[in-house]
């Protein structure tokens, strides 16, 4: 007869009958189902006669004493109880760390098994841990044993009771060479038979890969054909990252994957997760919910800073950062898991693994598309020499792999709008150091000097709230709030108050001004986590649905960034103030210019700034030529002079912008650069529109909303989207969207004739959506076409050429090394429209004026 009950989702719990022996889950003595003697169950020992007198014998016994067979079963049961008591186990567990002689193992790994044995040895699991990997079986056994032996326990555990612990640890665990599917169906039948020679039955089995990627497949694959355990016991495995290098290789993995194991079977490790201060963010925010629901939002925060600073280079691993760089290292995982945590919405239950994962996913999707204005980039000076050293790379390499980036977020939800999200790391800096910085807006105004401010009283003292994840001036994980916020509710068995400290000042700040605490006993993230995975705590992990929305928002900024060249930084105190950086909008750029050079040569390299303006001809029209942001800042002067000149003439302006990436710059330069642009009389159109919604991504309408809109006061009754999305279809012929356009034009617009019309230029001579040998749009009547384009979304509407050359100006935008050709071709041919649309553009009572930046002028 067997038991069962409730052991968490999925599984049973069961408690055998009494069996005669079972091994100690601790390594030590077997215990044995022995009876308690019978005149303690019935009473006293002091009362002898009376127990025996009720077991004398057969005869007598029961006809002398009716209520002894009451008392016998009595004390049988309680017996029987304890006996099961003793004995009652959830199961046996077993944990297969592949890769068991491997550097993260060593150092990581190992130590946080032995932790989990300390806290859940004597409770209701019984264990055995089997290193595994492809070394041979005594060279294995040798390196086991040595981790095994420096392994350590927590201060509080007394010496001699540490030694006892690690050698039942060391009995539980083994090594063993796993490479076969025979192998694995070995390991199989000895766990099986491990158990069934214990009388235990099997909860589960944990298979940590500490392995690299590319070894996933083949073990999955063994693991899931011969290496699964029975009915009712659960498979846990555990995934190392890098979980991929962009989107479609994490979705390939994560295909690949799902074919050997259910998602609830997977956990996906970002140590970060397992930081005390970083997994304290979610149980702060609960537990002070009262004090937090008025401030946790755009109202209050100013920014947050997620930070991660190294001090260490990348030396022995620049085959790994060659290929992966500080972004996909660091920021694409670690800091953007942390940055859903602080940004999500807060789940009633913080209990429920599946509500806080769907409300983590919430927050990936509500992040606002990276631009590559989003981030800086810089690598520290020697790096590329030791790229060349262990690569064997030849004298003239120069890697642009970054090992610095700061990236400007934001998300676009009524919680954050506009609060700027930082996130930075680097390597070769001056400090190590990480932390989590929620900084406060502060409106107040304090008539006294601040002599006299008081750190719990005074508003003009800066208001924050730090998750001080390790290491920096406090060394250890820590929770500061400012006295003037609030006094913070922590948890009292896990986190104390941090004890003063005379002198040392955080952000700006003497250490008094802030509540501060830190952990009761500090634990290293993979305990932590080891711990989680065992107890199935999904939430701490990094699913594939999450997975997928962080690597969707990190791919294309990584993509516009791989051919930038980094800043160049000596490395640790040297660096002053060279990779400090300012934001405006969403534009992020570092605070000092560095020197460039126009063409290479001996001297002192000239500053940007340092060339003028080229004013020359491009196909007969006004050109100008700068570096990006001198060419950028000149064409968005120039449009708020011809915009104030339209207002002051006809009282209105009516600019028409194209779509794609070049524009975005010029647009936040008018969001935050130009105060006195007439916006309450500008008329916005647009060029062009691809056929999708609205509030597609890839729609052009949305890049003016994200970038400019949102930022500036236009009247909505101005703003005039093309009509590509009606009665719910796309750029349907039948609909006649084209033609709504164009009446809106004429009905508006004086002589369908705009003020200003910016416009792009193709790598194949396109512009807005006129495409070579296009059939509509390069002439005729028609002022507003249906297109087709080579890529896609393929279906297109635009304005047509002969609407284009009825503006007073055109302005047509090339940026980008990526347009050299095309800009030296272009200014070769003659008009030839329908091979080179922009050929075509020539306004007929109008001017033209070309805007390059030096790349694609010169290359």
């Amino acid at each position: 007869m067997e038991r069962r009950q409730s052991d968490g989702p999925g599984q049973t719990r069961r408690s055998h009958g009494c069996k005669q022996r079972f091994e100690a889950e601790r390594g030590g003595p077997a215990i044995a189902c022995s009876p308690t003697p019978i005149s303690r169950l019935l009473g006293s020992e002091s009362e002898p006669d009376q127990a025996a007198h009720c077991t004398d014998g057969e005869e007598r016994g029961p006809r002398r004493h009716p209520g002894c067979w009451k008392m016998l079963t009595v004390a049988m049961c309680m017996a029987l109880l304890g006996c099961l008591q003793a004995q009652e186990l959830r199961g046996h567990v077993s944990v297969i760390l592949l890769g068991a002689t491997g550097d993260l193992a060593r150092k990581y790994l190992w130590q946080g098994l032995f932790q989990l044995y300390l806290d859940e040895a004597g409770k209701d699991y019984s264990f055995s841990f089997h290193g595994a990997a492809l070394t041979s079986t005594k060279q294995g056994q040798a390196f086991i044993a040595k981790v095994l032996e420096s392994l350590s326990c927590p201060e509080d555990v007394a010496p001699d009771r540490c030694a006892e612990l690690k050698g039942q640890f060391q009995r539980l665990s083994a090594y063993r060479h796993l490479a076969t599917s025979e192998d694995y169906m070995a390991l199989s039948k000895d766990i099986e038979a491990q158990v069934q020679h214990g009388g235990l039955r099997e909860a589960g089995r944990i298979f940590y890969f500490s392995v690299p990627p590319f070894a996933y497949a083949d073990i999955a694959r063994n693991i899931n054909s011969s290496c699964r355990p029975g009915p009712g016991a659960w498979l846990r495995v555990v995934l190392e990252k890098p979980f991929g290098h962009d989107h479609l290789s994490a979705q390939q993995l994560a295909t690949e994957l799902g074919g050997f194991f259910r998602e609830e079977e997977m956990y996906r490790v970002d140590h970060y997760l397992g930081k005390q201060a970083v997994a304290q963010i979610l149980p702060f925010r609960d537990q002070n919910r009262k004090a937090l629901d008025g401030l946790w939002s755009r109202h209050h925060v100013e920014r947050v800073e997620i930070i991660m600073k190294e001090t260490v280079d990348a030396e022995g691993r620049t085959s790994f950062y060659e290929e992966y760089g500080v972004i996909r290292d660091v920021l694409q995982n670690h800091l953007t898991e942390v940055l859903t945590l602080v940004a999500m919405e807060l789940p009633h239950n913080i209990s429920s693994s599946e509500s806080v994962l769907q409300h983590k996913l919430r927050a990936f999707r509500a992040l606002r598309g990276l631009q590559k204005g989003s981030a800086v980039l810089g690598q520290y000076q020697a790096y590329s020499e030791q790229v060349r050293r262990e690569q064997q790379k030849p004298d003239s390499f120069r890697s642009l792999t970054p090992t610095f980036a700061g990236v400007l977020v934001h998300m676009d939800n009524l919680r954050w709008e506009g609060v700027p999200f930082i996130l930075m790391s680097g390597k070769a800096l001056d400090e190590r150091v990480g932390y989590v910085r929620i900084l406060f807006r502060n409106q107040a105004y304090c008539v006294q000097n601040d002599e006299h401010w008081v750190a719990d009283q005074s508003q003009c003292l800066p208001r924050q709230i730090v998750f001080y994840i390790g290491h920096g001036e406090l060394g250890s994980p820590a929770v500061l709030v400012s006295r003037n916020l609030f006094r913070p509710s922590l948890p009292s068995e896990s986190w104390k108050g941090l004890g003063a400290r005379p002198g040392l000042r955080l952000f700006g700040r003497p250490l008094s001004d802030f509540y501060a605490y830190r952990p009761v006993r500090e634990q290293d993230a993979y305990s932590v986590l080891i711990s989680r995975i065992f107890h199935g705590r999904k939430d701490s992990f990094v699913t594939t649905e999450n997975l997928l929305a962080s690597w969707g928002f990190w791919t294309p900024l990584l993509d516009s960034l791989a051919h930038e060249v980094p800043r160049l930084y000596p490395g640790g105190a040297e660096n002053g103030h060279l990779l400090d950086f300012e934001f405006s909008g969403a534009q992020l750029y570092f605070s000092q210019r560095q020197p460039e050079r126009l063409v290479p040569g001996p001297g002192p390299a000239p500053m940007p700034s340092g060339f003028q303006v080229l004013k020359a001809k491009y196909r007969e029209s006004p050109l100008i030529s700068a570096w990006p942001e001198e060419l950028i800042a000149k064409l968005a002067d120039d449009i708020e002079a011809t915009a104030v000149r339209a207002v002051r003439r006809f009282g209105t302006f009516h600019l028409a912008l194209s779509g794609g990436s070049s524009p975005v710059p010029l647009f936040q330069q008018l969001a935050t650069r130009h105060y006195g642009f007439p916006w309450a009389h500008t008329h916005l159109w647009l060029v062009d529109e691809r056929c999708v919604p609205l509030w597609d991504p890839e729609s052009n309408f949305q890049h003016l909303q994200t970038h400019l809109l949102q930022h500036v006061r236009v009247p909505y009754y101005n703003i005039h989207p093309m009509p590509v999305h009606l009665h719910q279809r796309l750029c349907a012929e039948e609909d006649q969207g084209a033609q709504t356009y164009a009446s809106e034009i004429s009905a508006l617009v004086a002589n369908s004739s705009f003020d200003l019309v910016l416009l792009g230029m193709g790598a194949d001579g396109h512009t807005a959506s006129l495409f070579p040998q296009s059939p509509s749009g390069l002439d005729g009547e028609q002022l507003v076409v249906l297109t087709e384009s080579p890529s896609r979304p393929f279906q297109r509407m635009s304005l047509s050429l002969p609407l284009i050359n009825r503006a007073r100006k055109v302005a047509v935008l090339v940026m980008g090394r990526v347009k050299r050709e095309i800009t030296m071709l272009v200014s070769r041919v003659g008009h030839e429209p329908k091979k080179w649309p922009i050929s075509g553009v020539l306004p007929s009572s109008g001017q033209l004026v070309w805007y390059m930046d030096y790349e694609a002028f010169l290359g």
